[in-house]
């Protein structure tokens, strides 16, 4: 069952689907999420969601994309900060819904997602990054902070520039405008 799990994950088709409706599954779960959302959950999920967007912002202001060995920054902790990170953001959206099992079937299916995309992307960083990457991924764990590298003093690493490179800053916005527009919505006109 895994086996076939994963191999939708990574289905070429499947891929294409998704990338080309992504933007439309994210609009309607948002408005799904809004319609249904639970007031009592609403400071709980959105703490959540800013604390996996701080992880993505953190990680967009030191990933140099394919030209060099990022690992500095929330990279000297996890291989993959920026999928925790969303996978955190989207996690405390899901939460206003206040449905453990909703919450708990999105986390399934983020896990695949986010396994068999890693898998491929570090397939493609292997040859380009060479070996100081494979020695990067025998001691920095895939997704589980690697919490002995605390004292590292690359750990601090922030760079406004980078992050701006990488359109960090417009992440960042466009989540802080649906917070605000999911915040008001539930608190105010529904």
């Amino acid at each position: 069952m895994l086996a076939s799990i994963n191999a939708f994950f990574n289905n070429p088709t499947a891929r294409r689907l998704f990338l080309k409706s992504r933007w439309v599954i994210a609009v309607a779960a948002l408005l799904l999420i809004a319609v249904y959302a639970k007031r009592e959950w609403l400071w709980w999920g959105l703490g959540v969601s800013l604390v996996g967007e701080l992880i993505q912002v953190w990680a967009f202001a030191a990933l140099v994309k394919n030209e060099e060995l990022t690992a500095r920054g929330p990279y000297v902790l996890v291989r993959n900060p920026m999928y925790l990170g969303r996978l955190i953001m989207m996690l405390g959206l899901v939460l206003l819904l206040g449905n453990p099992y909703i919450a708990g079937a999105f986390f399934v299916l983020y896990y695949f997602y986010m396994v068999n995309r890693v898998a491929r992307e570090e397939r493609r960083l292997a040859p380009l990054l060479g070996a100081p990457y494979a020695e990067y991924c025998y001691r920095t764990n895939r997704f589980m902070p690697t919490f002995s590298r605390l004292t590292d003093p690359n750990l601090l690493y922030f760079n406004w520039r980078v992050l701006v490179r990488n359109n960090g800053q417009w992440n960042l916005l466009a989540n802080l405008v649906i917070y605000a527009a999911l915040a008001i919505y539930i608190t105010q006109l529904r």
